[in-house]
């Protein structure tokens, strides 16, 4: 690894006599980590090293081939960077009581199914991604987690700062120079110069002005880097508290995570790889001025029901009915509201139907609550999306469970087996218990229902199936 030398001044600026630890750790390999979704595998004990800031991360000894392991599509674990994952400790240190979250710069989606698993129980997490292919990435990350309180969109920081002190909670985990990454990610060094840092740092400026208005009074601002310099970091802090009025937060940290204190007096963490097993990372958290009772949030959602009711609305109305049978396909169906149209059935959370009506009203939305069922001929057929919900009642299925061999070959959308009965209808399609999507049994052949633009596409060899063990 050749380092750029402008690189290079400036580190050995920051970090003086640590500096020489610092790039020797650049040369060392890659650290790599899962996170588990205990939602899906509750019972999961693997013997790996833990990741001390997150109670479901754990540290690999090597990189498998995870496109090949069926549990990842599954949506069973997550492949994240452990630096990442100190999100965790962040939310459960200020979070006892469900709150609507914000992820803006989402894509591809590890901090906000982190978020998902972390957040007290019933918090809405609402996931944003500005690149529209990026988004599709993102969704379909969270549809594989499987819980139903999301919502994932495609906007502009400004689209969402116009929805005024809705949030009680942003992360912008903002688009960086990525100096972090080096061990990682050769092409990160090469794009690397000091103009693009200035470039960087003016565009996470503005991405923080054209948020701050959809933060409520008193809530908390998370912002986060993978990178070292402090023009993209510690310096964004000060612009918060220059502009906004902003308080920084601090989060206790044990001293035996060896985490790098900021390099100001603004409290922050780094996550440094000479300092601390994962890779570069900035993360700290300040806190909006005011009172959460300034906030305009039920306002704006008892507008928005008024201007539906007057004859603005908010998605294109339906007459479509939903069958009783469509309903069924999920527990407790009573803590749903539905709604369908020509292309969609769909189930979000009661306590959050105005919300998602005024999101939808505002922003463009790609994913949201549990896609329940697609149109077939004269009926309906269950949505990919509903196969690997955290709320899809199985009994309502007869399943096929699948071999390693036979899933992967599924995964990569090929023809399966005939079954030797003689029912038709749908499958719910698994592997080791956990179900990946669903097949549509004809009598003399069975449907591979997995969407065509999820499908695995790289060649597969069994002898190297090495994946992670619980």
């Amino acid at each position: 690894m050749i380092l750029p030398a402008a690189f290079t001044s400036r580190m050995q600026q920051l970090l003086g006599t640590e500096y020489e630890a610092f790039e020797a750790a650049l040369l060392t390999e890659p650290q790599v980590s899962i996170r588990l979704n205990r939602a899906k595998i509750a019972s999961a004990q693997p013997t790996y090293r833990p990741v001390p800031w997150c109670s479901d991360g754990y540290y690999l000894d090597n990189r498998p081939a995870f496109t090949f392991d069926p549990r990842l599509h599954a949506g069973a674990y997550y492949v994240q960077e452990a630096s990442s994952m100190f999100l965790a400790h962040i939310l459960q240190s200020c979070f006892d009581a469900p709150i609507r979250y914000l992820d803006l710069c989402a894509a591809p989606g590890g901090k906000s199914t982190l978020a998902l698993s972390t957040l007290p129980l019933g918090s809405m997490v609402v996931s944003n991604e500005y690149v529209r292919t990026r988004a599709h990435i993102l969704a379909e990350n969270i549809s594989k987690w499987g819980n139903p309180y999301t919502i994932v969109t495609n906007n502009s920081a400004a689209d969402i700062g116009a929805l005024r002190h809705y949030f009680d909670a942003i992360l912008v985990d903002a688009p960086c120079s990525g100096e972090g990454m080096f061990r990682k990610d050769a092409q990160a060094i090469a794009e690397w110069t000091p103009a693009q840092v200035n470039l960087c740092a003016d565009r996470q400026r503005e991405i923080l002005a054209d948020v701050w208005e959809a933060l409520r009074p008193g809530g908390l601002l998370i912002y986060s880097t993978c990178t070292y310099n402090i023009e993209e970091n510690e310096a964004m802090l000060q612009f918060l508290q220059r502009e906004f009025g902003a308080k920084p937060v601090t989060i206790d940290t044990p001293v035996e995570w060896h985490i790098h204190p900021s390099l100001t007096d603004t409290p922050a963490a780094r996550f440094m790889p000479h300092y601390t097993r994962g890779e570069g990372l900035f993360m700290a958290v300040m806190r909006k001025p005011g009172d959460s009772d300034e906030c305009e949030r039920d306002q704006l959602l008892v507008r928005n029901d008024k201007r539906k009711k007057s004859g603005g609305k908010s998605r294109k109305e339906s007459s479509v009915k939903i069958p009783p049978e469509v309903k069924s396909w999920i527990l407790a169906p009573e803590k749903y509201a539905f709604d369908a149209d020509e292309a969609q059935i769909t189930a979000v959370p009661i306590e959050y139907t105005a919300d998602y009506a005024l999101l939808s009203s505002r922003l463009d939305v790609v994913h949201r609550g549990i896609p329940l069922a697609t149109p077939k001929g004269r009926g309906w057929q269950p949505h990919h999306a509903l196969a690997l919900s955290t709320a899809l009642r199985r009994e309502a299925f007869d399943a096929l469970p699948l071999s390693l061999d036979e899933a992967i070959a599924y995964l990569r959308r090929e023809a399966l087996a005939v079954l030797p009965d003689s029912r038709r209808g749908m499958r719910l399609i698994t592997y080791d218990n956990l179900p990946i999507g669903w097949g549509n049994h004809l009598g003399n052949r069975l449907n591979n229902l997995y969407p065509q633009e999820w499908r695995i596409r790289s060649g597969y060899r069994p002898e190297e199936w090495n994946m992670p063990e619980w």
